[in-house]
């Protein structure tokens, strides 16, 4: 695969540029909004790794499918790759109403262009909770944890939803995990999903939403990543390539079989 730090510039100087049919950009949100205009000129098939959001949401074991004919596929964050699923998995089995999601990294894992996004970050993720995930409402936080040793990715998952069995949802919720683990080995529940019942006699008051009465559950993730490249702690760094890759080798399939028709 060819590759290049230099931008879009640098990208268009290779000698392979012609013969490249799919971009994976992983610069900045900022940068992307040209970067994307460029390329959809030269005819490329774009995977979007920056919170720019300007094409669909894509999150591989929810709706991976869904999108392989977009010009541009967006990958939502790192934080949106893990906790998405989860998100979704409860909806599978009950209406969510509510979704808050906290990304926990390491400060060593956050590059410029993490730092430089945090905004968008915040809010293509929780856009993506609602689209992807199922949630009438979601809510992103980012923490870079400055901790030494440097902490894996550490996210927790809270939904509030109607009442329905627990059982179906923490099997749903295991299901998905075993799903992410087929690309990335490092994924895992931290401990056991936790369930609380709100009812007339305990209610649970959310700002701007009043009072909520049904199922709250809580899940606790780490993602470690797979240490080959990058350090063990970047889990956040490992998940959203490992998630692009897989994207982009349905794309890939897609884009050879559509020149094997023409040919």
């Amino acid at each position: 695969m060819a590759t290049t730090h230099e931008g879009i510039e640098g990208l268009k100087r290779m000698p392979v540029y012609p013969e490249i049919g799919i971009v994976f950009d992983a610069t900045s949100a900022y940068a992307h909004k040209a970067h994307d205009a460029v390329l959809r000129a030269d005819g490329k098939q774009v995977v979007d790794l920056t919170p720019a959001a300007i094409g669909p949401f894509t999150v591989p074991p929810v709706n991976m499918t869904a999108h392989l004919d977009q010009p541009n596929v967006n990958m939502v964050t790192c934080g949106g790759q893990a906790t998405i699923p989860m998100v979704a998995a409860v909806a599978q089995v009950a209406k969510v109403h509510y979704a808050e999601i906290v990304a926990s990294v390491s400060s060593r894992s956050a590059g410029p262009g993490t730092r430089a996004n945090i905004d968008e970050f915040t809010r293509t993720t929780a856009r993506a909770i609602e689209a992807v995930g199922g949630a009438a409402h979601g809510k992103a936080i980012i923490i870079l944890n400055p901790a030494e040793p440097p902490m894996i990715m550490r996210d927790t998952v809270f939904t509030l939803s109607e009442v329905a069995d627990e059982d179906t949802i923490r099997a749903s919720v295991e299901a998905m995990v075993r799903k992410v683990q087929d690309y990335v080995p490092g994924y895992r529940l931290k401990q056991e999903v936790q369930f609380e019942r709100f009812g007339d006699n305990s209610k649970l008051k959310i700002p701007g939403m009043g009072e909520f009465t049904g199922l709250k559950t809580s899940i606790y993730l780490e993602v470690e990543g797979a240490g080959d490249y990058l350090p063990a702690y970047s889990g956040n760094l490992d998940i959203m390539t490992a998630a692009a890759k897989a994207t982009g080798e349905l794309l890939a399939e897609k884009l050879l079989a559509r020149e094997q028709v023409a040919g």
